[in-house]
């Protein structure tokens, strides 16, 4: 977390997230026309926001684009907002969905972990209700077959398994269906990429071919959805804050 404060300590480094926020997915020289400082400038401060996660660097051709990363602010709040500053609660939640309102979104986070067990954690039925608000995720996993999910007594999504490669890469469509307004928003992608970093593992989940102006609601649970994962796999405990158990029948027995 000192990291993540440090980085947005800078007002230069600030106005970076904001022209992120206007446009995601900037090359390093569009952000240079927008700011009154050099190249190089530039790149030293976007160093420093990537190291704190805040943003995240995807090759597409011979371009770097640069995305904003919102999971670093979810657990921010989670560790510090509803503790101990819950007045500043309403200022960090209006950042939050600023950021995401875009058309692609690049989460990312370091789990002290393995491969095999993170890989485990996203395709067990049981492992992944733990952390996705209590929904319960049915699929054989193999490439080309259909994957569900229940939440309650109630299907909320549904897709196809593109790719599989565990435990590197799974690719997925997602069809929200929770209620009328999500379903009409149609099919979008969700890549999970998974990559061994010394005893950790670096997670980079990717929610593309999403519309313009696509309802929130389709990928503002990732920060949270991240938040318990990392928090599942590196303590055995549960997300307790608000909305994290939307499904499930019985928060007392879920541990």
């Amino acid at each position: 977390m000192d990291a993540v404060f440090r980085a947005l300590a800078d007002p230069t480094r600030r106005s970076l997230l904001d022209e992120l926020f206007r446009q995601d997915g900037q090359t390093l020289g569009a952000l240079g026309q927008r700011l009154p400082m050099t190249r190089f400038g530039v790149m030293k401060h976007l160093k420093v926001l990537e190291e704190a996660r805040l943003i995240v660097s995807k090759r597409r051709g011979r371009e770097k684009l640069h995305f904003l990363n919102t999971v670093p602010i979810r657990l921010i709040h989670d560790r510090w907002v509803s503790k101990y500053a819950e007045r500043w609660a309403a200022a960090l939640s209006d950042l939050k969905q600023r950021l995401e309102d875009t058309m692609q979104k690049v989460f990312e986070i370091y789990i002290k972990t393995t491969p095999e067990r993170l890989w485990q954690a996203i395709t067990d039925t049981e492992m992944r209700s733990k952390y996705t608000f209590g929904a319960t995720f049915t699929s054989d996993w193999k490439p080309g077959s259909r994957y569900q999910a229940v939440g309650g007594a109630n299907l909320i999504a549904e897709g196809e398994n593109l790719e599989v490669d565990p435990p590197r890469r799974l690719v997925q469509s997602f069809h929200a269906v929770w209620d009328e307004d999500v379903k009409r928003e149609g099919t979008s992608r969700v890549t999970w990429e998974i990559e061994p970093v010394g005893d950790s593992c670096r997670l980079t989940v990717t929610h593309d071919q999403l519309r313009e102006n696509a309802n929130s609601q389709l990928y503002g649970g990732w920060p949270m959805v991240l938040s318990g994962l990392k928090t599942l796999l590196e303590t055995g405990e549960l997300l307790t804050t608000p909305g994290s158990l939307r499904w499930r029948a019985d928060p007392k027995t879920a541990a």
